[in-house]
């Protein structure tokens, strides 16, 4: 992995905390190229990281072992197209951060002979806390799976889904979920300063114990049923807020806006060629 060159076309936010996880993993900036039309841009991840960068994707594909596309969805075919001819001399393994755009769409693009893999990232990846979903078909092989493995947990967890349509149903949970959770954060934080408490206070206490419950969460080998129950005194006022929310239908409201989600994620990739 150390010795194979990781070519970058785009250069944004989510190719930025790839490739600070993986330097923070131990990857040789020497070996990481980012091409990236935006000259100030360039030269901030130059800056930024010491790695090297272009501005001919042409140019940077050819000396990828590895290709992240991380260019808007929209933009992708036109980029994939035109990198083709390219690939399909040094056939690299390609990897596509890309939203909504199916495997068979990137294999038709790109080439046959081009081993693609689909990959889901989420925004706390910037963080290092990112869950990443990926999708390989049956003919890729292990070492090329490991590969791409290894550069998703240097941003976090990653798994591997069966079926592409699951994709769907993860951009639902991981890929949308920190807007979520950001909702309620702030709703709270709002009823917190509605009860008196000050500003400052009451976002303090509403992150810490969003990132304490998480931690709780991920580190505990109880379920999530049982931890809730584990702070949730029989008429105590934990209880008294829980039935609230089981009154105004939270279950069936988180259910109904994630298959929203998980709907959108389907038309969004019909609409970019997901059928191709």
């Amino acid at each position: 992995m150390k010795t194979k060159t990781l070519v970058f076309i785009g250069g944004g936010n989510m190719a930025s905390a790839m490739i600070n996880g993986l330097l923070e993993d131990g990857a040789d900036p020497g070996h990481i190229l980012v091409a990236e039309p935006d000259e100030a841009r360039r030269e901030q991840l130059a800056a930024r990281f010491g790695i090297r960068t272009l501005d001919d994707n042409r140019e940077a594909a050819r000396q990828a072992d590895i290709l992240i596309l991380a260019v808007k969805p929209q933009a992708l075919k036109a980029v994939a197209l035109d990198l083709a001819p390219t690939l399909e001399q040094n056939r690299p393994l390609c990897l596509s951060i890309a939203a909504g755009i199916r495997h068979a769409s990137l294999q038709s693009w790109l080439g046959t002979g081009v081993p693609v893999i689909r990959i889901m990232p989420n925004t706390p990846a910037m963080l290092g806390a990112g869950a990443s979903g990926l999708f390989a078909p049956p003919d890729i092989d292990q070492g090329l799976r490991e590969l791409a493995e290894h550069i998703m947990r240097a941003t976090g967890i990653a798994v591997w889904l069966d079926d592409e349509n699951q994709m769907d149903a993860l951009t639902a949970v991981s890929g949308s979920g920190p807007a979520y959770f950001f909702l309620f954060m702030e709703a709270m934080e709002n009823s917190a300063r509605s009860l008196g408490l000050p500003d400052k206070t009451a976002h303090l206490l509403v992150l810490q114990t969003a990132l304490g419950a998480a931690r709780m969460a991920m580190e505990s080998p109880s379920g999530l049923e049982n931890l809730r129950n584990s702070v949730t005194s029989p008429g105590g006022t934990t209880e008294k807020a829980l039935e609230v929310f089981a009154t105004g239908g939270l279950t069936q409201l988180v259910d109904k806006a994630l298959r929203a989600a998980r709907d959108r994620s389907i038309e969004l990739s019909e609409s970019m060629g997901g059928n191709e």
